[in-house]
């Protein structure tokens, strides 16, 4: 690859992590319709970058371009919310039982040591950065998960997934501190099941968890 190719290939990248970060800073909004010089003030890259960014983001569903209105950043709505969680099910529940089945025994404990941090932060009434801390931990959970398969194609369509989970999670965020027991829980039900190695339970419990988080979504949508 030529120092151009490489540096164009770069500065796409780059675009792509500030328009993606920018959604989820709540910098662009759901539904906002925006044009491409609006994300090069946006992101501070220059306008070629951005419109070889918008193809792969028309791909991944996270812009689309209407019809003489411009481009339009996705909607957080009842179809996005089952979408996405009906993607995280099929994707989740096949791989918590590889991981219940092999996944390292010193990585789960250090799963369960970040949940137990959490909740004992939670009790001790420690609300600096908490909210932040609980999603990272979170994220960690499902992330190993996923990643334990080493399937790149399953890990990109998870991570572009998660952006719009994210998106959806937006709409709840006031919710979150006093959840942080409640998803923690069901967090240690998961872990719990794979500690056993049992594929069957992990399954069970990872569904049961993307449904709760899913009816909650679905419920502050309608």
């Amino acid at each position: 690859m030529s120092e151009a190719a490489h540096e164009a290939l770069k500065l796409r990248e780059q675009a792509y992590v500030g328009y993606t970060r920018s959604l989820l800073a709540n910098k662009i909004k759901p539904g906002q319709f925006i044009t491409q010089r609006e994300l090069v003030a946006i992101t501070g890259l220059p306008l070629g970058a951005i419109r070889e960014l918008v193809p792969r983001l028309e791909a991944e569903g996270l812009i689309r371009t209407a019809p003489h209105r411009g481009m339009q950043v996705p909607q957080v709505d009842i179809q996005l919310v089952r979408n996405a969680f009906q993607l995280r099910l099929f994707l989740e529940e096949s791989a918590v039982r590889i991981f219940a089945r092999s996944a390292p025994a010193d990585l789960v404990a250090a799963i369960r040591q970040r949940h137990e941090a959490i909740i004992a932060r939670h009790n001790a009434s420690e609300d600096q950065g908490l909210m932040e801390e609980a999603e990272a931990t979170d994220l960690m959970l499902h992330e190993a998960v996923i990643d334990h398969l080493n399937n790149e194609i399953i890990t990109n369509a998870y991570r572009v997934n998660w952006i719009k989970i994210k998106l959806i999670r937006l709409a709840e965020t006031r919710l979150y501190v006093p959840m942080i027991p409640q998803v923690m829980g069901e967090h240690l039900k998961i872990i719990e099941t794979i500690e056993r190695r049992d594929e069957d339970a992990a399954a069970r419990a990872m569904a049961e968890h993307i449904g709760i988080a899913r009816q909650r979504a679905l419920s502050i949508q309608e």
